[in-house]
């Protein structure tokens, strides 16, 4: 009797010898050559259809690009259908799938940061401008950071994706070392563009060429407020190098004041007894003063680094009455003397001697220098305006002043491109000055005309780009000529209030940053140019 508490194992069945693999049977190359040469036969005629064969299968399946256009559409369809099915599911993800994406998403660095966005705060959901936000009834509050993920998951799926301008990360194509360079500049060009939306202000600057219509000014402190003088100004002078402005006038006196548009502290003041000033005048490196008077031959030169005041009683070759108009030379170191019938004496400074004269027909009513110092532009009472060489002392061009019957004054831009010229009916003529130096009957560029009396005064700034003009015998007319529009601006001077009165001598600073005038009431009204920038 068997024991049933053996277990039988399964009993093996015997492997069957594995057989031998017969080798395959020798093929006959003959034969093997007429069967390829017959399938070949039919494979020929298969491929020659007929053309309504043909015919039939465009009509039905098409022609061969079009059957592959209608594949490839096919195609893209089952792929956008796809990536619906995964945009459905990815809404379906859990909130904390959200937050990791969250915080895998690169930022950029933030233009400001707002210390409250840093408060962990929930916000309500179930606010109505909200519950579209919502995906289920656990969101009844929600974090500032998952909300602002899930408003930024609407704005896309809205626009059809993330917008261009928005996008977080820039793709980077592949590029040739050729064009590195270029890409760093646009790069940097890019960088730019972020930095100037980062901050708030002017993003335009001011223009450094001088506007036209309106000039922007301000009316300061009288320039010789801590010293007014007692009777009529004749001069007023801006120091060519330092903060200084000089005033002379009737009362004998020359005064030097420190520029500064709120106090203007007097600096000296010197008094010439017996000797009303003229006319007074630095010399080309500031450290000399000189002052002639009314009806004296005798002139004063005022040394201010030694506070000397030294008069010249005699000046050898000079057969005039008396020494009243003078010019400084460019160049420094001599004087232009302007005498009677004409004629122009040119004074050393280093002997006090007439070196040579000129003459010209009828009596001598202004004088001016151009920018170099080689020529000097002579304007005659008869209206006609004479040109000079300094070197030669030859008149090298003459022309009349268009209109003028009676001339009264000139002046050279310090750039050397306009020459103005005053007459006693009020008109002053502004040229080009290369025109007057080539031509006998150059026409005026502009005929200013807002004068109605003799324009005594004409003074260009330093930048060539104000031309003003005055007359000594009517009060407050007194203008600015805007030079690149040629136009007067109109807000100079204020009509309402009388703050120039009669001028009699017109000033710029050495930068335009200030303007004055001296006037009749002994007064030297200054204003500050608030366009240039330095004194």
């Amino acid at each position: 009797m068997e024991d049933m508490n053996v277990i039988k194992l399964p009993v093996t069945e015997e492997r069957a010898r594995a057989k031998k693999r017969s080798r395959p049977p020798k093929i006959d190359r003959k034969e093997e050559e007429q069967r390829r040469q017959k399938n070949v036969k039919r494979l020929a005629v298969l491929g020659e259809k007929d053309s309504s064969v043909k015919l039939l299968e465009e009509l039905v399946f098409g022609a061969e690009d079009e059957l592959v256009e209608r594949l490839v559409e096919e195609d893209e369809e089952q792929t956008g259908t796809l990536l619906l099915e995964d945009k459905v599911d990815e809404s379906g993800e859990s909130d904390a799938e959200d937050e990791a994406r969250l915080q895998l998403q690169p930022t950029r660095q933030a233009a400001w940061v707002d210390e409250d966005d840093e408060l962990e705060e929930e916000v309500d959901m179930k606010h109505r401008y909200r519950r579209d936000l919502i995906r289920g009834e656990a969101e009844s509050t929600m974090s500032k950071q998952k909300l602002q993920q899930r408003m930024r998951e609407q704005f896309q799926k809205s626009m059809g994706g993330t917008p261009s301008w928005a996008e977080m990360k820039k793709k980077k194509k592949k590029k040739t070392k050729a064009d590195d360079d270029e890409d760093d500049d646009e790069g940097e060009d890019e960088d730019e563009g972020d930095d100037l939306l980062r901050r708030t202000g002017n993003f335009v600057a001011s223009s450094d060429s001088l506007p036209s219509g309106v000039l922007r000014m301000k009316k300061c402190l009288h320039a010789n407020s801590a010293r007014p003088s007692e009777d009529r100004l004749t001069t007023v002078q801006f120091h060519p190098s330092a903060q200084v402005v000089m005033t002379a006038g009737l009362d004998q006196s020359v005064s030097l004041f420190q520029v500064d548009g709120k106090t203007n502290p007097k600096i000296q003041s010197i008094h010439l007894e017996r000797f009303p000033v003229h006319r007074a005048q630095f010399s080309r490196d500031g450290e000399t003063v000189i002052a002639t008077s009314l009806k004296n031959k005798m002139f004063y030169l005022y040394d201010m680094m030694e506070g000397r005041v030294t008069p010249v009683h005699t000046v050898r070759g000079l057969n005039e009455a008396r020494v009243k108009e003078f010019f400084v030379c460019p160049e420094g170191g001599a004087l232009l003397l302007s005498g009677t019938n004409g004629y122009l004496h040119l004074l050393t400074l280093k002997t006090k001697e007439v070196v040579r004269s000129m003459k010209i027909n009828g009596d001598v009513s202004g004088v001016a220098f151009s920018h170099d110092g080689s020529k000097v532009f002579a304007n005659s009472e008869e209206g006609e305006v004479y040109v000079w060489d300094m070197r030669s002392s030859r008149c090298v061009n003459r022309f009349t002043d268009d209109g003028c019957v009676k001339g009264t004054s000139i002046a050279a831009s310090p750039n050397g491109q306009y020459l103005a010229c005053g007459s006693q009916s009020g008109v002053v003529n502004v040229y080009s000055q290369e025109a007057c130096l080539n031509s006998a009957n150059p026409k005026p560029l502009k005929a200013v005309m807002n004068l109605l009396t003799s324009a005594t005064s004409l003074t260009f700034n330093p930048s060539s780009e104000i031309l003003a003009i005055a007359s000594r015998a009517e009060d407050e007319a007194v203008r600015l000529v805007h030079l690149p529009s040629l136009t007067v601006f109109s807000n100079f001077p204020v009509s309402k209030k009388k703050i120039v009165y009669r001028a009699s001598c017109l000033d710029f600073s050495p930068h335009s940053g200030f303007f004055s005038l001296a006037n009749n009431k002994g007064h030297a009204p200054l204003f500050r140019l608030l366009h240039y920038k330095d004194f």
